[in-house]
């Protein structure tokens, strides 16, 4: 194993972090946050016609760069140095996947090769804000979490080619027409601007009942599209969510049967889907880690500037060794995570080769490793941002300071892909350092397949403007 980068990845790294550096400071990230969109739309266009951001993972055959999640993990590294507001971690990270894995090969030739290139976005919509489990991170995705056939969750049904319903006596699988969608998602991943939505759906009622994955078109560009009910698209009405991040911005989906296609070809495998979803919750976490780590590298840098100028008693605060041992641990805690992203995004491209060169989407990753690079990476960035809000004084505690930026990204990584503990307890579960039957750490694992006590409400992270 080499662990040396090659020229073309140092070639990313380098000219990601200038355009960046050019385009994306502290006060260019805080009016982007405040467009409709949510991010700079033009700059997204810069990254992906000059970089090929969106479809660096995505095989030339499609239009993408042909690279892989190492490569993809490295841009995300440097998109969290600038705390960069984008559809990336939507697009690429969660929707193009699941796309590439299980799509046809006439879903693949319409929509991949537009992802690639920018002209659209997408993302993946799952109920009850349970994308954690959807993704088997911090718990088996086989159970109901997408509704199991009660109230609640993401409902579909097949339709007559007219639109009528058509009752299904076979466990929700074709029978002629298309599909209807009922219900609603909260917490979605760029879900008010995303052209393309991947909706995870119960389908078959309570006994025959299977999760499946269906494609939303909505309306391409647009204000209208931009906010509330998308032209052309029946049913469906999308509200931007106030979150604690303005930087991951969020949205709530309200589907009253919305037209859907199922992904995918015939009558939908449900075990595929689980696969899928799992080997794609491998590469967002690995991306999710670098993304943490470097939004804590920038963070710690620049603690370390600020206490080398920052006086009291006559010298700088940086020359106490009180001072100089707490910036020595968030270095060393740094660093650890880095070492466990990287690993767990190599990892992660060691499955089979797909048409043009790049990592298929099942990457044979060993058990666990996304969860837990996950969970290392989430606890170093809440570690040095509570420390760069500690010490750069009074300044650092007003909420307008940069360092907020930082602490804010720590909290809501988490509750959008966490918490920590369930990260660790599934990645023990999967390297099997559990026996049968034993006790896990902190309630994980419960029954419901979520990692969560029975009954207990979903965590949110955004509320509904």
């Amino acid at each position: 194993m080499d662990a040396a980068f090659t020229e073309e990845q140092h070639e990313i790294r380098r000219t990601l972090r200038e355009l960046l550096l050019k385009r994306c400071g502290p006060d260019e990230v805080k009016a982007a946050v405040r467009t409709p969109a949510g991010y700079d739309t033009q700059l997204w266009q810069q990254l992906a016609g000059r970089l090929g951001l969106p479809g660096l993972a995505l095989p030339t055959a499609y239009g993408g760069v042909g690279c892989g999640p190492t490569e993809l993990a490295l841009a995300c590294e440097e998109t969290g140095r600038a705390v960069l507001p984008s559809p990336l971690m939507a697009t690429a990270a969660l929707a193009a996947p699941l796309i590439l894995a299980l799509g046809s090969e006439r879903q693949r030739t319409a929509l991949l090769p537009a992802l690639a290139a920018g002209e659209l976005t997408a993302t993946l919509a799952v109920p009850g804000g349970r994308l954690a489990t959807a993704l088997a991170l911090t718990g088996p995705n086989d159970g109901g979490w997408a509704g199991g056939g009660r109230a609640g969750g993401i409902q579909a049904r097949r339709a007559a080619q007219e639109g009528e319903a058509v009752p299904s006596k076979n466990g929700g699988r074709p029978g002629g027409g298309g599909w209807r969608l009922y219900g609603e998602a909260g917490q979605v991943l760029n879900g008010h601007t995303a052209e393309v939505l991947v909706v995870a759906a119960h389908t078959g009622g309570f006994a025959k009942g299977r999760t499946l994955l269906f494609l939303v078109r909505a309306a391409a560009g647009g204000g209208e599209a931009r906010s509330g009910a998308a032209p052309g698209v029946p049913g469906l009405l999308r509200t931007r969510q106030t979150a604690l991040d303005e930087t991951r911005p969020q949205a709530r989906l309200e589907l009253r049967d919305v037209p859907a296609e199922l992904l995918g070809e015939g009558d939908g495998d449900e075990a595929a889907v689980a696969g899928a979803l799992a080997a794609t919750g491998v590469t967002a976490a690995a991306a999710l880690a670098a993304e943490a780590v470097g939004a804590a590298d920038t963070a710690l840098a620049r603690t370390v500037a600020h206490v080398q100028q920052r006086e009291q008693f006559g010298r700088p605060i940086g020359s106490f060794q009180a001072v100089q041992h707490r910036l020595a641990d968030l270095y060393v805690r740094l660093q650890a995570a880095r070492s466990a992203a990287y690993y767990a995004a190599w990892s992660a491209g060691r499955g089979p080769s797909a048409p043009g060169g790049a990592a298929g989407p099942y990457g044979a990753a060993e058990p666990g490793v996304g969860a837990l690079a996950l969970a290392q990476a989430l606890e170093s960035l809440r570690a040095v941002a509570a420390e760069a809000v500690q010490l750069h004084g009074g300044i650092g505690f007003t909420w307008e300071h940069e360092a907020h930026l930082y602490f804010k990204r720590a909290a809501c990584d988490e509750l959008l892909l966490g918490p920590v503990h369930r990260l660790r307890a599934r990645a023990a579960e999967e390297a099997g350092l559990f026996p049968d039957g034993a006790e896990e750490p902190s309630g994980a694992g419960k029954p419901g397949g979520s990692g969560e006590p029975a009954g207990a409400p979903g965590r949110t992270a955004a509320v509904e403007v």
